[in-house]
């Protein structure tokens, strides 16, 4: 019997990890170009000129009646023999669409407020269509669209001024007066409808409207010298009224319900004591606090101007950010890359109790890193001759059964032929013991051992050099339990 077995690729978790990250590379390659249109299916391929492309981007929709039939696949600046500019894309759309009408129109929509943009293309009724390749004239761009940005700059500084001060002006003549307003729109129709006539009357000549309001103005000639004692009289009663006016309701309502509030407060007063109590002692108590934030002013104020270039430059950042929402709402939004993210997520659904089975090995016992460094050293290091694996040669011992060649037995001695095999050495989790027992069994003399050694070789590994966080702090499965390490009942720390 040989040393050692051909091993499974199933019991490898090398092969296994390779063959997993494999997998979710393909998966996310796969989701992540689904906007793009899948490999190897055919497309109707249209270039289209547009007098701008302001804020589309490549992978932008192409709709026609509302549904998707194809993207944006490159946008290029194209320069007129008058001077001007204009932008030439290049639409990959479904061939079901072969061919567009040449008569058909093309638009630059919004699709959100935020700025997302898709072509629009509405089909013509033309007998003759554009062949995959041809180019839809800039002539076909129409209607020209209205941006959001030019809506909102209607509303210069004056505009919003004029729009504050009508606010102002109107929201104070109108305020409370609603039940009033509704009141005159249900007279107007009758006043219009009688003012009429009353409008001719007063026209003709025969009123003498002009003689009215001359011997209105020698009655006010006459009542002049005591006009000023008469308007102050008039502001008099007119700030009097407006008073008792602003509070005419006010004033009823006191009298009605001057009673009722009175005896309800007569009630709650004595139920109210406590909570006056236990509010003076609780503002009583906040004082110390409120002092104590006296010493920490400086902190704040430190905060806040170590905040303050933070903040200056998230304007920075908000500025990079719309182009990453608006492809991650299309990443979003796309079915395919749903299909994609379901599977993505039943893969981890498999994958978790292997990787939660597989945890301990590396954040208990430190295996995958002491393997990566032994195999680098392996293949590095070395003497004159050359590295390790290339020339040292591991020699059997002698005896019966020995693993230099084929046997009948597993090797058991004499002298120092005996076999020492543990094809599945134990590592914390799923109720194997609590040790890392790969690198640690004794040798046992004399004697043949096959499996697991007897007793507990603990868990210590040899430790290697510990990436530190980028504040300078262990990572959280180095923590200890206080810290937000591990639980140690569970996966107790590694230790070396």
């Amino acid at each position: 019997m040989k040393r050692r077995g051909a091993a499974s690729i199933a019991a490898n978790p090398v092969l296994i990890g390779a063959a997993t990250t494999l997998v979710v590379i393909v998966a996310v390659f796969l989701a992540y170009n689904a906007n793009n249109g899948l490999p190897f299916v055919p497309t109707y391929d249209l270039k289209a000129e547009v007098p701008n492309a302001s804020n589309l981007v490549r992978g932008n929709e192409v709709r026609i009646g509302g549904s998707r039939v194809g993207v944006i696949n490159e946008i290029t600046p194209r320069r007129r023999p008058d001077g001007t500019v204009t932008a030439m894309l290049n639409l990959k759309l479904e061939t079901a669409v072969d061919p567009l009408p040449d008569d058909s129109t093309i638009i630059v929509r919004p699709r959100s407020a935020l700025g997302l943009k898709y072509v629009e293309i509405t089909k013509g009724t033309s007998r003759r269509g554009y062949e995959s390749g041809a180019t839809i004239p800039v002539s076909s761009a129409q209607p020209e669209p209205v941006e959001i940005d030019e809506v909102f700059a209607t509303f210069d500084e004056p505009t919003r001024a004029a729009q504050r001060t009508n606010l102002n002006e109107f929201g104070g003549g109108l305020a409370a007066r609603g039940e009033a307003l509704n009141n005159a729109l249900g007279v107007f129709p009758t006043l219009l409808r009688n003012l009429q006539p009353v409008m001719e009357n007063l026209s003709d000549p025969e009123t003498d409207l002009r003689g009215f309001f001359r011997g209105l103005g020698q009655s006010a000639a006459e009542a002049a010298p005591v006009a000023e004692e008469q308007a102050a009289l008039f502001r008099n009663l007119d700030t009097t009224f407006r008073a008792l006016a602003d509070v005419r309701g006010g004033i009823q309502e006191t009298i009605e319900t001057g009673p009722p509030a009175l005896e309800a407060s007569i009630e709650s007063f004595p139920v109210q004591r406590p909570f006056l109590r236990n509010n003076a002692a609780l503002f009583r108590e906040l004082r110390p606090g409120v002092r104590a934030l006296r010493t920490a002013a400086p902190t704040l104020a430190d905060a806040l101007e170590i905040g303050t270039p933070v903040l200056r430059r998230s304007v920075e950042l908000n500025e990079r950010l719309p182009p990453l929402f608006e492809s991650l709402q299309e990443f979003a939004e796309d079915p395919v890359a749903r299909l994609g993210v379901n599977g993505l997520r039943n893969l981890s659904r498999i994958l978790n109790p292997t990787v939660a089975d597989l945890a301990p090995t590396q954040t208990v016992c430190n295996y995958i890193t002491l393997f990566f460094r032994n195999v680098a050293s392996l293949l590095s290091e070395g003497d004159a001759n050359g590295t390790w694996q290339r020339f040292i040669i591991v020699s059997a011992p002698l005896g019966p059964n020995n693993e230099g060649g084929p046997s009948d037995a597993p090797a058991n001695g004499p002298d120092t032929n005996f076999l020492h095999t543990n094809p599945y050495p134990n590592t914390p989790g799923s109720g194997r013991t609590n040790e890392c027992e790969a690198g640690n069994e004794p040798w046992l003399p004399n004697r043949k051992v096959i499996g697991n050694v007897p007793g507990n070789q603990g868990l210590e590994t040899e430790e290697t050099q510990i990436v530190r966080d980028s504040d300078g702090s262990l990572p959280s499965h180095e923590r200890p339990p206080e810290q937000g390490g591990p639980d140690a009942d569970t996966y107790p720390p590694r230790t070396g």
